[in-house]
């Protein structure tokens, strides 16, 4: 190959990857941002969303921020619109807008999150707490995936339309397959997708910032940046009478650093996270992820996957493998021959067998008991693997039969090889796919409100 050839290939390829950037750059794709945030901003913020209405004196003492730093992130927060002052709250007596206890500024907004499954599609509000405003299922587009994109934008769309009184700022899609989070294109084996244009087709369609995660990620990023608020912590809020509003993960108590003769700072925007977490899920898929130091690791070739582990289950059947075993379909394939629901028909479905069981069914109980039996096996794996400070469990295979989680948890202990260590079911039980879309919409905004305001409005006006 002659220098001149060189030349012209080096210039093609710097060509191709500054359209491609700027390709990027006017769709809005976004790396979706699961991790605890350690900006001024995000933690001024977190400290309103999770203890508002709160005093600028009250956000230094809980984040450990100097008072200068707290007054200059609260003025840009509420000329960024996330913050309002709660001029009624203020103390007797007090003077001066720093005794003017600030909160979270939620109704004007909403983030839009998008779980694509393998036969159903959640479209979800969510507001800037984190709490799902309406959800919406349909079943996931078929096809080719340019019509299938197509029909998903168009859905999305309609769906934004009926809300006159928010203004939606961010999209997040949670989706299963290889995702490539810096151009928000999807491979996804089971739709037939391949090099899907997911996130571009939506930024273009709604003129919104898209991020795009891998399912399984989004829900671990749930569990650290939505869990916070799930119980009430002790410390109670500035405003006379109001409730406290700091919660802390399930099961998990919160971290207080108290130095010598100090009283104690919550790390708010944590939420009492643990240096590392495992999740791991179990619906019609199987996978898991790792949050290491409060970010969720996120490989750049797409996640791992667990869905070839061993697992034998003469009642299940399957391939050996841990994926085609206790799946859904596995269960739902294995009642059908054992004839505890119709070969086909409106009652040959999961919830079938699900109901069978408690309805006292011997066998339908045995066979969920099988799979709980293989899943708790598959736990102890994966935690003596990793050994995690933290091990969360979730997807419908642990939480739409609770009453399997005592055979789950006796089969981890039986195989895990580690000294004991509690299994804990995720603090959204059902509804964990739709918290999952819901934190990659809003994990920008926690990370850095401001400039997360400033590319919403850019995208718009794009």
């Amino acid at each position: 190959m002659s220098a001149t050839t060189d030349i012209r290939s080096t210039s093609s390829a710097i060509s191709t990857a500054h359209a491609k950037r700027a390709l990027l750059a006017r769709h809005h794709i976004v790396a979706p941002s699961l991790r605890v945030a350690e900006a001024a901003s995000a933690s001024v913020f977190g400290a309103a969303r999770l203890r508002g209405p709160i005093a600028r004196d009250v956000i230094a003492h809980t984040t450990g921020l100097s008072i200068a730093t707290v007054n200059r992130q609260v003025t840009a927060l509420l000329d960024a619109g996330v913050l309002r002052e709660r001029a009624d709250l203020a103390v007797s007596g007090a003077i001066g807008r720093p005794r003017i206890p600030v909160e979270v500024n939620h109704e004007p907004y909403l983030t839009l999150g998008i779980h694509i499954g393998a036969r159903t599609t959640s479209i979800v509000a969510t507001d800037l707490f984190g709490h799902t405003l309406d959800v919406v299922e349909t079943p996931t587009p078929t096809g080719g995936q340019n019509s299938a994109l197509a029909a998903l934008a168009g859905s999305a769309s309609r769906y934004l339309s009926r809300w006159h009184r928010r203004r939606p700022l961010w999209v997040g899609v949670a989706a299963g397959g290889v995702v490539d989070s810096a151009t928000g294109h999807l491979d996804h084996a089971r739709l037939g997708w391949v090099d899907a244009p997911v996130g571009p087709v939506l930024a273009e369609t709604l003129g919104l910032p898209v991020s795009l995660a891998s399912h399984v990620d989004a829900m671990a990023g749930a569990e650290l940046l939505l869990g916070a608020r799930r119980l009430t912590a002790p410390e109670s809020n500035v405003a006379a009478g109001a409730a406290p509003r700091l919660n802390v993960a399930a099961g998990a108590a919160p971290r207080l650093n108290v130095a010598a003769g100090a009283a104690p700072r919550l790390n708010v925007a944590a939420g009492a996270a643990p240096s590392t977490s495992l999740y791991v899920y179990a619906r019609e898929t199987v996978g898991y992820a790792l949050s290491i130091g409060g970010r969720v690791h996120s490989p750049t070739s797409g996640p791992g996957t667990i869905a070839a582990l061993p697992a034998q289950s003469e009642l299940l059947g399957g391939t050996g493998q841990l994926e085609s075993t206790v799946s859904d379909e596995a269960v739902l394939t294995a009642a059908r021959k054992l004839r505890m629901v119709p070969a086909d028909g409106p009652s040959s479905t999961i919830a079938g067998v699900l109901r069978s069981a408690r309805q006292g069914n011997q066998p339908a109980i045995d066979l969920l008991g099988e799979r709980a039996k293989v899943l708790g096996e598959a736990v102890a794996l994966l935690r003596d693997m990793l050994n995690p400070d933290d091990l969360v469990v979730g997807g419908q295979a642990f939480t739409e039969y609770p009453e399997g989680m005592a055979q789950v948890e006796a089969a981890y202990r039986h195989r895990s090889v580690l000294a004991p260590r509690d299994i804990r079911l995720t603090s959204f039980g059902n509804r964990v796919q739709e918290a999952g879309a819901g934190v990659v919409s809003l994990g920008g905004l926690y990370a850095d409100p401001i400039a997360a305001m400033r590319r919403a409005v850019r995208a718009k006006t794009a």
